[in-house]
């Protein structure tokens, strides 16, 4: 008898850290980050993927550049799951902070099952937030998922020091590609044919993405 094909990933989950208009000119290849989260922001529509928003001190720092914001919007009016009339929009948060870590009341309380999350997560700092954010995750009992195509810092040298020093405390440095192939699983999946498009429309931005993010790890 033949089964049904299967997601591998069964709790995904995206985290974008802190994208912010006033970051833009510090980061090192801001414009690369923002490449890969719409990447990752458009296959979540695709793949019905939650998605986790944050600002840092809106009031001084900004609000979310536009380029993801448009996405988030977007997101923000999808529904989880069509066949569901009241299932939650796929942008299950946006919410501003002061705390570095993204896992704040508002965002841990989406993940309160006792089965694992695997969090993808996307932004800056690789060695503030990000690394912060994914320490919280782990702690929590999650599966925690780095993006090395999508994290940076305004000082281009503590991003290795900062996915080595993730690695050690238990999450996997991966790329955007990577993970949403392993999101899926299977090529039998309805999805797949959408995503399969998706990696090749943005194949530039992918290579562009990794040579320049890549290039210090």
């Amino acid at each position: 008898m033949t089964t049904a094909p299967e997601r591998r990933l069964q709790k995904p989950a995206i985290f974008v850290c802190d994208l912010q208009e006033k970051f833009r000119n510090a980061i090192w290849e801001f414009e690369k980050v923002v490449l890969t989260t719409n990447k990752l922001l458009k296959a979540a529509s695709a793949l019905s993927i939650p998605v986790y928003a944050t600002t840092q001190n809106g009031a001084r720092l900004g609000a979310t550049v536009p380029e993801i914001q448009s996405h988030l919007e977007s997101l923000a009016k999808t529904p989880t799951s069509s066949s569901v009339s009241d299932s939650p929009p796929l942008l299950r948060c946006l919410e501003d902070k002061t705390r570095f870590s993204m896992w704040i009341p508002p965002v841990a309380a989406h993940f309160q099952s006792s089965a694992p999350a695997e969090i993808c997560i996307v932004g800056i700092e690789s060695h503030i937030c990000v690394t912060q954010t994914a320490l919280d995750a782990l702690a929590a009992g999650h599966k925690v998922y780095i993006m090395a195509d999508g994290v940076s810092s305004c000082n281009r040298e503590e991003v290795p020091i900062a996915l080595a020093r993730l690695r050690a405390a238990g999450a996997t440095v991966t790329t955007s590609e990577s993970w949403l192939y392993e999101v899926m699983g299977d090529a039998g999946i309805g999805e797949f044919r959408k995503i399969v498009g998706l990696v090749k429309e943005t194949s530039q931005d992918t290579k562009t993405a990794l040579g320049a993010l890549q290039s210090k790890i």
